[in-house]
């Protein structure tokens, strides 16, 4: 291949590739530029390097283990209200203190 140059490569493709889309103004060019700005902050901050990549997973990974549990354990006592132990534990913990009294 001696010879062959890049443009060669390339030189079936069209110059200017067609835009994909009327241009974005107004209200939604803005929320564009946020989340691509965003998005470059996240790059160079997280993960451009291994290893703080992998710790962000990782305590991402941990906090959404967290909260999940929390949340589910809410929804399970609320929905079984009244039915657990540490709902109807006061009863029998008084009776067994009353009958040991006497």
């Amino acid at each position: 291949m001696a010879g062959v140059s890049v443009a060669d490569c390339f030189r079936h493709l069209p110059a200017r590739f067609p835009s994909p889309g009327p241009p974005i103004n107004g209200p939604d060019r803005s929320l564009l530029a946020l989340l691509t700005r965003y998005s470059r902050t996240v790059s160079r901050g997280l993960i451009r390097r291994n290893a703080v990549y992998l710790t962000s997973i990782f305590a991402g990974a941990f906090a959404f283990e967290i909260a999940f549990d929390s949340t589910t354990n809410k929804i399970w006592d609320t929905m079984n209200r009244g039915r657990q132990w540490k709902d109807i534990k006061y009863q029998y913990v008084n009776k067994a203190e009353e009958e040991d009294d006497e």
